[in-house]
């Protein structure tokens, strides 16, 4: 196996420290980027192109699953790994529900961390042994709990702010100026919206939003 490039995308200067000194000492894995917060993370994966992405989830900006939902919804196929203190069993099956390829607690060892990468790298996702019965618990109280008839996706609070300024007639750079982030990251929220809300257009999906008051002008 070649050498695989790792990308950090975590906001505490410690532990991205702490990660590069445990990575580092294995000959198999380099270090090629880390990032403080989201949006500079997708930044610097379009830039460094890397093999694999180790991501935390609770992050200023742009958090974790906010990365994952861009990645997705780009289709994007590099294998995201998080790397959390968040033992939570509906966020380990919402990260795995977007495409995360393993779901570590920061106490990990070094020796299931290594392995856990080099599974991703082959498109394998492996999990801890004591976090399996807790994802399908947690898919399986999901599964109960849906009612009959479908509903729709809840929006997040950045989709229903970029909502609020294509229902005034913003643009999508002018929307990712005010905002400071990307043009790409407004319109992958907005297909993101799209999905959710069943619409194809931007008009389509403020009139919708409009309807079940999820926005007000």
């Amino acid at each position: 196996m070649s050498v695989i490039k790792v990308l950090i995308v975590d906001d505490h200067q410690l532990v991205r420290d702490g990660l590069k000194l445990i990575i580092e000492t294995n000959k198999r894995f380099v270090i090629i980027g880390e990032a403080e917060n989201g949006k500079v993370g997708l930044d610097l994966i379009d830039e460094m192109k890397p093999d694999v992405i180790l991501l935390d989830l609770n992050m200023p900006v742009m958090s974790g699953m906010e990365v994952m939902e861009v990645l997705s919804n780009n289709q994007c196929d590099i294998p995201v790994i998080i790397l959390t203190t968040y033992n939570e069993d509906d966020l380990m099956v919402n990260a795995l529900a977007l495409g995360a390829k393993g779901y570590l607690l920061k106490d990990t060892s070094r020796t299931h961390l290594f392995r856990t990468i080099e599974s991703a790298v082959l498109g394998e996702t492996l999990l801890q042994a004591d976090m399996l019965p807790k994802v399908l618990a947690a898919k399986e109280r999901n599964k109960l709990s849906k009612p009959k008839e479908a509903e729709f996706s809840v929006l997040t609070d950045k989709e229903k702010i970029i909502l609020q300024f294509v229902a005034r007639g913003y643009k999508s750079k002018e929307i990712a100026f005010d905002m400071g982030v990307t043009e790409r990251t407004v319109k992958a929220h907005l297909t993101s919206i799209y999905t959710k809300l069943g619409v194809e257009s931007r008009s389509q999906a403020v009139a919708t939003a409009m309807e079940r008051g999820i926005i007000h002008i």
